[in-house]
């Protein structure tokens, strides 16, 4: 069911935690716009980061509003963090791309629906070598701490200028490129550690949670059953993955892709052996998804009889705790971004563990009502979920950051309008 359109690149959905039931749409574009409870996009926008963040390339473009996550006393503290592009800061090294930033904003003292642009208050920058693999994510877990997700720095392979030689960025615990970050927003100005990160009072980062990611662009938390955190993973050329991360795991990048040996010097060959455990001898853990990218002649195959491809590059969803589609009960909904690069042509598609529990799950696409051959056909960048558990998916139709394609839907049962 459609919920909103004339949008750019609607990369997150995400739900108040103040009882309003008002969803807030985050825009790539550097704007997040207010779905209110009764389904009207407002006209004005919650909050314009435009004149703050870098130019976007209209033809492509990783940079831009990533992520937004309410405090959880939201309702009663105003609260309210982004992660974005902006031009590559002072100091940073002069042939670098740009730089991301995690700022904290307050609500406007006379309107709840706008934020106020002069309350920002910088809380981390980091400086990113190259245009992609930014992550972005930002959200509150159960332990109410922030979730940040980075990226390994870009370009490909976790190699290149400003990725660590040898290991890459993602295996590099002095770095927080490649990682899951967890700060502690509530004591004092600015950012701590929880005392239980896995590096505070180590060599490594304090504020690392979980690494050895390449581009962790979305992740979500069960809002259900044990609260686990479910982060999707960019792959490079052959392996798509989605893991479920732990306090302190090693999740493989650039040892592995997916559940496979990585060569950085050949990604498009998996060598038969490599190494089982990181560079300080701690497990690397496999996902829970992958599936494979189609070659040149599947993809060809799969315009002409829709066969099961699923596509190039996962964008990570929800587990699904909603009553609108029971069946979906304690399943994940997630997506592929698209099966081709020059025409959108999303996979919607949903995984649940196999019977005993273990081993990687099965996923199979769901079926669009209405469309002829059941597919999207628009390029998907991004998922939502609101308070009360349903789940939508983001989508646009063009490549680049432009236009006024995005649409978001919220997935409904067959019969709804």
């Amino acid at each position: 069911m459609l919920v909103a359109d004339k949008l750019t690149s609607p990369i997150a959905l995400v739900a108040a935690p103040d009882l309003s039931g008002r969803r807030f749409i985050v825009d790539q574009s550097g704007m997040i716009w207010i779905l209110t409870s009764e389904g009207k996009l407002l006209d004005t926008p919650f909050l314009d980061l435009r004149d703050r963040m870098i130019k976007l390339d209209p033809q492509y473009d990783e940079r831009g509003l990533l992520g937004l996550a309410f405090h959880p006393g939201f309702g009663s503290n105003g609260r309210v963090f982004v992660y974005y592009s902006i031009p590559l800061r002072s100091g940073a090294p002069a042939d670098w791309d740009h730089t991301n930033r995690l700022s904290e904003f307050k609500i406007s003292a006379n309107d709840p629906n706008r934020v106020d642009p002069a309350s920002e208050q910088v809380l981390l920058e980091d400086d990113h070598p190259y245009l992609n693999h930014n992550g972005g994510t930002v959200a509150f877990g159960p332990d109410n701490y922030l979730y940040l997700s980075i990226g390994d720095g870009g370009n490909k392979n976790d190699i290149g200028k400003g990725h660590t030689p040898n290991i890459g960025n993602g295996q590099d615990i002095t770095k927080i490129e490649g990682k899951i970050l967890r700060l502690d927003i509530d004591h004092g100005s600015g950012y701590q550690a929880p005392h239980d990160n896995p590096f505070v009072g180590k060599r490594g980062r304090n504020e690392i949670f979980a690494y050895g990611f390449r581009n962790p662009y979305r992740f979500s938390f069960d809002m259900g059953g044990t609260h686990q955190l479910f982060v999707g993973d960019a792959g490079q050329d052959l392996y798509e993955e989605v893991s479920i991360v732990t306090n302190g795991g090693n999740y493989g990048w650039n040892i592995k892709e997916g559940t496979h040996c990585f060569n950085p010097q050949d990604e498009e060959h998996a060598p038969a052996h490599c190494r089982d455990t990181g560079y300080m001898n701690e497990p690397l853990i496999d996902p829970v998804i992958e599936y494979n990218h189609p070659s040149e002649e599947e993809a060809a195959a799969a315009k002409n009889d829709d066969s099961e491809i699923v596509g190039e590059v996962v964008v990570g969803g929800y587990m699904y705790r909603g009553e609108a589609l029971p069946q979906f009960a304690g399943q994940y909904v997630f997506g592929d971004w698209s099966r081709e690069e020059d025409e959108g042509d999303g996979s919607l598609l949903i995984a649940k563990p196999k019977d005993g529990g273990t081993g990687l799950w099965k996923i199979r696409q769901l079926q669009i009502a209405g469309s002829a051959d059941g597919r999207l056909h628009h390029f998907i960048v991004g998922f939502g979920q609101d308070a009360v558990g349903e789940v939508y998916v983001l989508v646009k139709d063009t490549l680049g950051p432009t236009g006024q394609t995005g649409k978001v839907y919220k997935l409904t049962p067959e019969t709804s309008s």
